[in-house]
């Protein structure tokens, strides 16, 4: 019965993963064109899954995912020619947060889907636990 508790628990970990990665989106989404005070453009942030295998969790097909770090992207800034904006260099070049909103949306998505599906995990086995308990009666 005690295992029970660990679906639980590894349903509630993906539920929490992905709002994580959702709280991401949304501000990657909110400073699609922010700079820094320093005047720097944005960098993405990304959030880090890693999964939580044990040998006795395991062998149990009960593996639990947790946040590890949340790191800004090392992907290059999007350019755009504009000499007239005061952020342009040299050359006219504005650099620009290394944002994409369709990824960002599309990542959204996915996150959503892997939410509800965490969710229907933990429905799913808070019924079992209900119909066991209602037979022992």
């Amino acid at each position: 019965m005690m295992e029970v508790f660990k679906v639980f628990e590894v349903s509630a970990s993906g539920m929490y993963a992905q709002r994580v990665r959702i709280n991401v989106i949304a501000s990657n989404l909110a400073n699609y064109e922010s700079y820094t005070r320093e005047g720097e453009p944005y960098r993405r942030l990304e959030p880090v899954f890693e999964a939580v295998e044990t040998p006795g969790n395991l062998s149990k097909g009960l593996v639990p995912v947790r946040v590890v770090e949340i790191r800004r992207s090392d992907a290059p800034f999007r350019l755009l020619f504009d000499p007239t904006n005061p952020r342009a260099d040299r050359d006219g070049f504005v650099r620009l947060p290394n944002v994409d909103v369709t990824a960002e949306m599309v990542d959204m998505l996915s996150a959503l889907r892997s939410y509800e599906a965490n969710l229907t995990a933990f429905n799913a086995t808070k019924e079992i636990v209900q119909r066991t308990l209602e037979l022992w009666r």
